[in-house]
């Protein structure tokens, strides 16, 4: 079904609704035909399948999907949400969610999703959301191509890309720096998480003083209290004098927690009463201590999975979870492949003092074609690896090859499979989803537990082995 806008100051491009409530469908539609400056043609699809359908056949610049109406593309919004993203060739994706689907509407934006908003929804607010994302974007067509070299931010507080995707992530930093709310960011390994803290540092009114982070993964949890709080002369063995723990040294500025679902679970709840109370007690005293900061985390993890696994406190991660930012990773957002390519390459050929001529197409094609597990870190890798190894020149699809480390070592080793297996041996066979879980418990111990790096090396969503731990976990307990 297709309604179309009648708004004299539209602009020209199409947005495909998906929504099962036909009546609610139409009611959107006509908010949005009146007063949103984006599509004068909108689309509506009733389910998931019906959406893939039009997403195959047609090109749209903007997707207002209901997340419950996708339940028929995939058991898990996640993996919907993904199929939904790479149909979408660039398009800017807005997921509805019911208010107290937090968990749903984080797990549509870690697929891809660039933002979502809560149901009832107000139809003036939604057309004014997307009218401002039309305005900036200028024509809703260009946003799911590659930009043009004079569109390209080439360096937004640290980030690189111009597609629509990072444009809109850098008027979401904008938006959010200036509020003194925690900031919760999400996003695999390698996208920007700490560079986004930074920047939202760097644009807030707390630039002028300290920006002090705290890896909670790296330092062990015996030491991670008085690093985070800081300790008294004569706590422990050890110490020997005062001294001021990250939460004081930002006093003013911005604290950041880094991998924080990976701190012990005593001290999340010190952490909560800090974020409770504005105070802290150094380790060895009693007496509290006032703190004015800004408390920004992020993750590469699924907070909600790790709620689920009694990792992390989900009262903690509703007093952190104010204002989310996901960061989406490389594969999502192609066209800004090359930029960064371009990018690193004149970097690190300046460093070394060599001159490069530019990147053959072949080349070029080589490199949008990867899936990028490792996303901006993978690629930045990847560039100063190849200007170190060669003299300069044209890159080659064969020098990328020879420099491209990361891939040879995250392909998994073929199995040899017998066709037939001894007679004696039959009986030892394993039930496919045993066979089904050592494949992927190996996958993840492969690659020093990182999920995201297993889940690409596997070719399936991270989602799918979250989902697959908790049912074999069932199994386990049901004996």
């Amino acid at each position: 079904m297709t309604m179309t806008s009648g708004s004299d100051n539209a602009l020209c491009g199409r947005l495909l609704l998906i929504d099962a409530d036909v009546a609610c469908a139409r009611q959107t539609g006509k908010i949005l035909g009146e007063t949103l400056l984006v599509a004068p043609e909108i689309t509506h699809a009733q389910n998931g399948r019906a959406a893939v359908e039009l997403l195959r056949k047609t090109r749209f610049d903007v997707i207002i999907a209901d997340l419950d109406s996708l339940a028929d593309l995939a058991a898990g919004i996640e993996d919907a949400m993904n199929r939904l993203v790479r149909l979408a060739e660039g398009a800017l994706i807005l997921a509805v969610a019911d208010s107290g689907s937090v968990s749903s509407a984080l797990g549509a934006m870690r697929a891809g999703a660039h933002d979502y908003i809560a149901k009832p929804v107000n139809g003036a607010t939604l057309a004014g959301r997307l009218g401002e994302l039309a305005q900036r974007h200028g024509r809703p067509r260009s946003l799911g191509a590659e930009a043009e070299p004079e569109q390209v931010v080439a360096d937004f507080a640290g980030f690189v890309g111009a597609s629509s995707a990072m444009q809109f992530l850098y008027e979401q930093i904008g938006r959010v720096a200036t509020s003194s709310a925690p900031v919760f960011i999400t996003g695999e390994s390698g996208t920007g998480k700490d560079v986004c803290a930074e920047a939202l540092h760097a644009k807030g009114p707390r630039a002028a003083n300290r920006f002090v982070a705290i890896n909670c993964a790296a330092i062990p949890r015996d030491l991670m209290e008085s690093e985070l709080f800081g300790v008294v002369r004569g706590a422990f063995t050890g110490a020997h004098e005062d001294r001021k723990g990250a939460a004081e040294l930002a006093d003013g500025g911005t604290l950041f927690l880094d991998e924080v679902g990976e701190m012990d679970l005593s001290l999340q709840s010190k952490l909560l009463r800090f974020l409770q109370t504005g105070t802290i007690s150094r380790v060895g005293e009693t007496a509290p201590r006032k703190i004015d900061v800004r408390v920004i985390c992020a993750t590469n993890r699924n907070p909600m999975q790790m709620i689920a696994d009694r990792q992390f406190r989900e009262d903690l991660f509703y007093r952190l979870h104010v204002l989310p930012i996901h960061l989406p990773p490389l594969r999502q957002r192609p066209s800004d492949i090359m930029v960064l390519t371009r990018h690193f390459l004149a970097r690190y050929a300046r460093e070394e003092h060599k001159s490069f001529s530019g990147i053959s197409q072949e080349a070029a094609q080589h490199l949008t074609a990867s899936d990028w597990p490792g996303n901006v870190r993978q690629l930045q890798n990847l560039m100063r690896r190849l200007v170190v190894m060669f003299d300069g020149g044209e890159i080659t699809s064969a020098m990328i090859d020879a420099a491209d480390i990361e891939s040879r070592v995250a392909t998994p080793a073929p199995v040899s499979v017998p066709v037939e297996a001894p007679r004696a041996d039959r009986r030892n066979i394993l039930p496919m989803w045993q066979q089904e879980q050592r494949i992927i418990e190996d996958a993840i111990a492969t690659f020093g537990g990182n999920i995201s790096m297993a889940a690409a090396a596997l070719e399936i969503s991270p989602s799918t082995i979250y989902r697959k731990r908790q049912s074999w976990s069932e199994m386990v307990a049901a004996g």
